[in-house]
């Protein structure tokens, strides 16, 4: 009989570049893996996050290191550029499909949710045929060995109860109403976060490109 292999106790900064670089192999795939650039933007991101951060670049560094440890993330090189560039693991580490990475990454980035707002900000990242679905693969995701989401307590005046991950601990797994409230109003400004991380990444990449003619 295999073994089960338990689940990492990852910090709040492991938890959101793990869930950014998720995010951006489903969103973003052409500019998947990531530089270390483009992955703190990814981070720092002012859309689709809660809490909003502001790492720097040094804080993303350490923090891939030891995700590189715990077998998490990879690094990945070549064609014309030098550059470094980071994928995650975790589909590998664990036998996760899309749709159930997909769910992680919107808990790790947004904190819990329900399964009315994971069908409601998970478009870009799988189409989900219903709602249904979605309560099938959080079924599936909390009675899995390890389970990896659980179902929080109703809080008073809650109409719906919030899953969260399983993946460390969090600062606040009861958001109140006013931070889902200000995650809608930021929802548009998505697209916007995403075109200024490929642009973010492809003037590394340029900087590269320049520094390897120089060097000629």
């Amino acid at each position: 009989m295999e073994d089960i292999k338990p689940l990492p106790n990852l910090s709040a900064e492991e938890q959101r570049v793990l869930g950014s670089l998720i995010e951006k192999s489903r969103t973003t795939p052409d500019y998947y893996p990531m530089t270390l650039n483009g992955l703190t933007a990814a981070c720092n991101q002012k859309s689709s996050r809660n809490p909003v951060v502001n790492y720097d670049e040094e804080t993303v560094n350490l923090t891939l290191n030891s995700l590189k440890v715990k077998g998490l993330i990879s690094t990945a090189t070549g064609g014309s550029s030098r550059v470094i560039k980071y994928k995650h693991n975790l589909g590998i580490v664990y036998p996760l499909v899309p749709s159930e990475l997909s769910i992680i990454s919107l808990l790790l980035l947004r904190g819990p949710l329900t399964p009315g707002e994971i069908n409601s900000n998970s478009g870009r990242l799988f189409e989900f045929e219903s709602i249904e679905e979605i309560l099938e693969q959080l079924q599936k995701l909390s009675e899995a060995e390890p389970a990896f989401v659980k179902l929080l307590p109703k809080k008073p005046g809650q109409k719906e109860a919030r899953f969260v991950h399983l993946l460390g601990e969090q600062s606040d797994v009861q958001e109140s109403e006013p931070q889902v409230a200000q995650t809608t109003i930021f929802q548009p400004n998505e697209e916007l976060e995403n075109r200024i991380s490929k642009l973010e990444q492809e003037l590394e990449e340029l900087k590269e490109l320049v520094n390897l003619l120089m060097d000629k």
